[in-house]
């Protein structure tokens, strides 16, 4: 006979909390869990307060004596558990990028699976339409050696990095390739880096799929939406699932292809709490699940070219180029550089651009006036006393926002009445320095006073309502001209465009981040794009100081691989990613003294956990050295060897936890992080 067991059955639960540990907790005495029950949500008392948790073992040892555990109020057993494959993605995360097991896990679902007050939510029944799918267009030569590249090599793990032009038909190919998942009774799920770059994308794969249950996932999504929809992917119902960043995790029991379209896009990188790369989460999902992943983007990622071309890395991904626009008739826009040192702009706009425009309005077509910052003017400013127009809380300027009379800062949000009089010393004569798209616009006009203007940027489209509407004026022709940030410079087809004027760019090129011509390059080829879709030509001019930049010269020629190749080659001679690799410590206090203190402590640990293959620098302030009211500092530290950096960081932030910290101090490491 077995020998009666005497002790009770320990479960371990994960609970949404910055510990680096596991809670362990006793079986309900009615109820006994076993290995079968890995993966369904609890509900367990912690202190005063009830969670959910979710449960990564059972039967385990524990360090606290059975009669001091509680046992787990109540297993949510209204969904099934949460697979295998989930569980080794959310591990890899912690493990990588250095956050605790509970926060990853927990983040990633739905929020009202992972609130006591919504448990037990079932999941809803998702429809699909019976409406018969249209008929594709045909394929281009080059599209069709794409589609064949990949299927020649079949449904297992294989990388590729897919650069196409801007409108040489990259969407198409994904489609293709979806239809060859879903008829061999897979899944595919496809991520975006924005919300606005959703519904267009929808609207073609729920065109072309209309029977596949497509459902969307997102930040905009109501919670009981994001629910249904994160539900019916999991239960197999939806077999194609569109998601921002965070759908990276969704449990999907029949997955048969990843694929990420801009996957240059920072968007990719989440800035807060559990700082993941999605784009880079979904190659290690598709090599675990053994499926393939496809990134795509007309300006790929340094890190991805490297990748795949084996400059500096292995030759991890295979390259599939899309040199040509899909459309018959179409050709990428000719880019011409307008020489401010010669031709003075006056109030941000040269003479040959504003012909440009005039132009175009007598043709009846669409002209986009891109300038990246938002609002009337970066800054306010007393010429008497020399006061500008300072924010409170940050170490940055209060942009005018002259339509609603106010002073706003883009960083922490804070923003107050625009004043009548200079605060310092009383002058009324205040003048706003530099322009935004709000004096862009009054400028234009003023000048074409007969023409249709639409500003587009976030503060005229700051819900996916209004989103939607500014779009639906664009293709409906009820526009004429159009002064927009990066918001329109990808993702968009806009067939009456044929003019793009690029305004005030050259900061990019000698900014202290050294990604930063690599942001400039793809935001200007990104928007350049934009001109020329269909059967009429394109047409980019570009205002700058430095017509003879290497920059500005491969745009015109619309040479990625030049461009990527000398950046890389800098790159290699600078030792920065991808030929090293990269963490940065951070700490915010209300004064930078307890900040930097923190770190020099800090920085004094690393000198003990260091390996001879690992570099570390000082603490220094960040660019942005104060942001709602806290100083913030960091520390960085790299080495040619990820795993190296990886071993190292394991043991420092063992050494940083056993660091007495002031209540007030806040801190974390960031893995790979994109901006220093």
């Amino acid at each position: 006979m077995a020998e009666r067991r005497t002790e009770p059955c320990v479960v371990r639960v994960a609970l949404d909390l910055p510990l680096r540990r596991l809670f362990d907790y006793r079986c309900p005495d009615d109820s006994p869990l076993t290995i079968a029950d890995v993966g369904y949500r609890v509900r367990v008392q912690l202190g005063q307060r009830q969670r959910i948790g979710i449960i990564v073992a059972v039967d385990v040892d524990s360090d606290v004596a059975p009669e001091d555990l509680k046992p787990v109020g109540e297993v949510l057993r209204d969904l099934r558990p949460l697979p295998d494959a989930w569980f080794r993605l959310t591990r890899f995360c912690a493990s990588y990028y250095h956050v605790p097991l509970g926060q990853v896990m927990l983040a990633t679902l739905p929020a009202r699976l992972r609130t006591v007050a919504a448990a037990g939510t079932r999941a809803g029944r998702h429809r699909a339409e019976n409406r018969p799918a249209p008929q594709p267009p045909p394929l281009t030569v080059e599209q069709q050696a794409v589609l064949g590249a990949v299927l020649a090599e079949g449904t297992g793990f294989h990388a590729y990095l897919l650069h196409g032009v801007t409108g040489s038909g990259k969407t198409e190919v994904y489609l293709r390739l979806i239809e060859w998942v879903l008829t061999a009774g897979r899944q595919a799920l496809v991520l975006v880096p924005e919300i606005n770059l959703t519904p267009q994308l929808e609207g073609r794969v729920g065109e072309r799929f209309p029977a596949a249950g497509l459902v969307s996932l997102h930040s905009d999504l109501a919670d009981a939406a994001r629910s249904r929809n994160w539900l019916a992917a999991c239960g197999g119902e939806a077999r194609i699932v569109l998601g921002t960043r965070l759908a990276v995790f969704t449990p999907l029991p029949e997955l048969g292809l990843i694929i990420v379209d801009e996957e240059h896009d920072a968007s990719f990188k989440q800035q807060d709490g559990v700082r993941y790369s999605a784009r880079d989460l979904a190659v290690v999902r598709a090599r675990d699940s053994g499926v393939p992943v496809v990134l795509g983007s007309a300006t790929p990622s340094l890190e991805s070219w490297a990748n795949a071309t084996g400059n500096g890395g292995r030759g991890r991904y295979r390259l599939l180029t899309l040199r040509q626009r899909a459309v018959e008739g179409s050709r990428l826009p000719l880019v011409r550089i307008i020489d401010t040192r010669l031709e003075k702009p006056r109030d941000g706009l040269t003479g040959t651009l504003l012909q440009a425009i005039e132009q175009r309005l007598q043709r009846g077509e669409q002209s986009l006036v891109f300038l990246n910052r938002r609002g009337y003017a970066p800054v306010m400013s007393c010429p008497a006393c020399g006061w500008v127009s300072g924010c409170q809380r940050c170490a940055a300027h209060l942009v005018l926002h002259l339509v609603d009379r106010r002073l706003r800062c883009h960083h922490c949000g804070y923003q107050t009445r625009l004043p009548r009089q200079c605060p310092t010393c009383g002058n009324q004569d205040l003048r706003a320095l530099g322009r935004g798209t709000q004096r862009l616009e009054m400028v234009l006009a003023e000048r074409f006073p007969q023409a249709r203007l639409l500003r587009v940027d976030r503060d005229s489209a700051s819900s996916r309502k209004q989103w939607a509407e500014l779009l639906r004026r664009i293709h409906d022709g009820d526009a004429d001209i159009l002064v927009g940030t990066q918001m329109l410079a990808k993702g968009h087809d806009f067939p009456r465009l044929t003019l793009v004027g690029a305004i005030a760019p050259d900061a990019a090129l000698f900014a202290a981040d050294w990604r930063a011509p690599e942001r400039l390059f793809a935001q200007l080829m990104q928007v350049a794009g934009r001109a020329g879709r269909a059967e009429r030509p394109g047409e980019v001019l570009l205002q700058t100081q430095f017509p003879g930049h290497p920059l500005y010269q491969a745009l015109c020629r619309h040479d990625y691989e030049s461009f990527a190749t000398a950046q890389l080659d800098e790159r290699r001679q600078a030792g920065f990613p991808p030929y090293t690799h990269q963490a940065v410590l951070r700490a915010e206090a209300p004064h930078m003294a307890e900040a930097m203190a923190f770190l020099l402590a800090a920085r004094d640990c690393a000198a003990v956990a260091a390996a001879p293959a690992l570099c570390y620098y000082d603490p220094v302030p960040m660019r942005l050295a104060r942001r709602a009211s806290m100083e913030r500092g960091q520390l960085l530290v790299e080495s040619p060897s990820r795993r190296a950096l990886q071993t190292f960081l394991a043991d420092w932030l063992t050494q940083i936890e056993a660091l007495h910290v002031p209540s007030r101090l806040r801190w974390h490491v960031e893995v790979d992080p994109l901006d220093l």
